[in-house]
């Protein structure tokens, strides 16, 4: 059998974050090939055939600068790829064409079945559900705030007057435009005299606030978990970087255990848990992120975050239930 000896990164053009991993990978002397689905055409080609052998062995993808035979790829880390849009095609065009190439290339990834994914793009839309995600929070035995998932105002009404202090917060982060600018959602206050008749529109979801001392992000890389406390005043610490101040804290063996099994149970070997702490100290459950940000954690606390991508990829073991 053909070494596996390449590691696949699928990621967008300016991603400091990937480069970080990718540096990594190199004083490993393992070999890279990086990739974007959004270059498909002249600087990116793929091919598989599929009904001669049991495995997916006959294919490869070309960039402008590599050749991959897609039985040597040791390992996938899928990063912050961007599909093609095929803006100069007509509507309908576009359309098409962008659903051949998630189908088509998307397709022939995915079927790569006998190397480590970082994470699998299936098991990261799967578990990107914050309904879905706050059940199993529940069922992994950590603290949930109460919450409240609706698109009726009466409903609505009736949990905020019953929680006091409740927050409004997205179900899915999408890129959004106003008359031409870019705007984004925070985890904001909601009073019940705030809400009309447009919350029947679509599904809101509205939490009791927790009186937090702190906000607390874990990565997790295969089994390496990385803590991190941010201290701030802010309701919402994305809102200004520029206030946050950070310490490298390490978790209680429970909390820590419920946060690997979690990852277990939906089949991810990595993900970005934000988690309240209040005042007394104990964790309550916000959201997982699955391909969440961590880039400058490593920049403000030196923990190396970045080599455990790397060590995992480069060790290439694969999850035998994928």
């Amino acid at each position: 059998m053909a070494e596996r000896n390449t590691v696949l990164v699928a990621t967008e053009a300016n991603d400091t974050t990937a480069d970080m991993v990718i540096t990594h990978l190199n004083r490993l002397g393992v070999r890279v090939a990086r990739f974007n689905p959004a270059d498909i055409g002249a600087s990116l080609t793929v091919s598989a055939r599929f009904g001669t052998c049991p495995a997916l062995e006959a294919g490869q993808l070309r960039t402008s600068s590599r050749t991959v035979r897609l039985d040597r790829i040791r390992s996938v880390y899928w990063r912050r790829p961007v599909w093609p849009a095929f803006d100069s095609l007509p509507g309908v065009d576009a359309q098409h064409a962008a659903a051949q190439v998630r189908y088509g290339l998307g397709g022939i990834l995915y079927s790569l079945r006998t190397c480590v994914w970082v994470n699998h793009p299936l098991r990261n839309a799967a578990a990107d559900y914050k309904p879905a995600q706050l059940a199993l929070a529940r069922h992994m035995g950590l603290t949930v705030p109460p919450t409240l998932v609706t698109n009726d105002p009466q409903e609505a009404r009736r949990f905020i007057r019953e929680h006091k202090q409740v927050i409004h917060k997205t179900l899915r982060w999408t890129p959004y435009e106003r008359d031409g600018l870019s705007l984004t959602s925070w985890a904001e206050p909601v009073d019940a005299e705030d809400l009309d008749d447009t919350v029947r529109v679509v599904p809101h979801l509205f939490q009791a606030r927790v009186d937090k001392a702190a906000d607390l992000r874990v990565l997790v890389v295969g089994r390496r978990v990385f803590a991190v406390r941010i201290d701030s005043d802010l309701l919402d610490w994305r809102k200004d970087y520029g206030a946050l101040t950070y310490s490298v804290v390490d978790l209680p063996d429970r909390l820590e255990n419920a946060l690997l099994a979690y990852l277990d149970h939906l089949g991810l070997v990595s993900g970005s848990f934000d988690l309240a702490l209040d005042r007394d100290g104990e964790p309550h459950w916000l959201e997982l992120n699955p391909n969440g940000q961590w880039g400058w954690l490593e920049e403000k606390t030196g923990l190396e975050m970045s080599a455990a991508f790397a060590d995992l990829l480069a060790g290439g073991e694969p999850d035998a239930d994928a």
